[in-house]
């Protein structure tokens, strides 16, 4: 174990080290990528199966079941669609992100107050006219509430892949200086994960919260 100034050291020599950007923007692509199709197809199926509310009930039970279950035993399947590249990466991370997302948009959409849909109807809005008017601005904080969850979770996915089967990100840096015995500049990598991890948690709790007020 190492000690806390060796560490520190470590951590120093990273944050000088402009190969550690290489990799942080590499594993900030992957992320954003991963976020953008998990929360897309999330926030898609999820307004579907809340305004079809048999298809909603219908899979609801299957996504309770799936959320849970560790993405990573698929990652072998991921490979062998899209490579050992930064499809599988993303792929990962999308999947990783996509069930708290889906699972806040339908109970959003459920807990949207009748009224208001009444109210919409008694305008005669079309149904874009009900999803952009209506739908959208009463799930919004729901949906945000799903992103700050799925944050996380593709955060997870993305690192995790990158350590199974990869030469480039963070995750590749920290399993590397495993494997060297470099565990002081792991110990810093972790470090510098989580901290990049709670400044991305803020920012979007920042979003909730003002939706909140």
């Amino acid at each position: 174990m190492p000690s806390l100034l060796m560490i520190a050291k470590a951590l120093f020599a990273i944050l000088f080290d402009g190969k550690f950007y290489q990799h942080l923007g590499i594993t900030l692509w992957q992320v954003v990528a991963s976020m953008v199709v998990g929360g897309l197809a999330g926030v898609g199926l999820g307004l579907w199966g809340g305004l079809k509310r048999r298809f909603g009930q219908a899979i609801e039970p299957y996504v309770y079941y799936l959320a849970p279950t560790p993405k990573i035993i698929i990652l072998p399947v991921l490979i062998l669609m899209f490579g050992v590249g930064s499809g599988s990466k993303i792929a990962m991370g999308a999947l990783s992100c996509f069930f708290p997302i889906l699972l806040s948009t339908l109970a959003g959409v459920w807990q949207i107050n009748p009224v208001l849909i009444r109210v919409g109807r008694s305008f005669h809005l079309s149904n874009r006219q009900m999803l952009t008017l209506v739908y959208l601005p009463a799930v919004m904080r729901p949906v945000i509430t799903g992103v700050r969850l799925g944050l996380g979770m593709a955060i997870t996915g993305v690192l995790l892949s990158q350590i199974r089967l990869s030469n480039a990100g963070l995750g590749f840096l920290a399993i590397s200086a495993f494997q060297t015995f470099q565990v002081a500049d792991m110990y810093a990598i972790l470090i510098l994960v989580f901290a990049l991890a709670a400044l991305a948690n803020a920012g979007v709790a920042s979003v909730e919260r003002r939706l909140g007020g």
